[in-house]
């Protein structure tokens, strides 16, 4: 059984390559993860951008 690893995209990548790990990872549009980041933030910012800034310090760098 292979199993696949997140890591933050250096290729998919607008801010820090969050949205397109978990769009990798899942064999998604990074513009979905991205606006679910977006309506995320929308209610008072702390939602979204809490979320976003979690995995930017759990997803590793996608190496060279």
């Amino acid at each position: 059984m292979t199993y696949k690893k997140m890591r933050r995209s250096r290729h998919q990548r607008v801010f820090l390559g969050v949205a397109g790990a978990i769009a990798d990872f899942f064999g998604i549009s990074p513009f979905w993860v991205r606006l679910g980041f977006l309506l995320a933030a929308i209610p008072g910012g702390i939602p979204g951008v809490g979320l976003y800034l979690i995995g930017w310090l759990i997803i590793p760098k996608e190496k060279e």
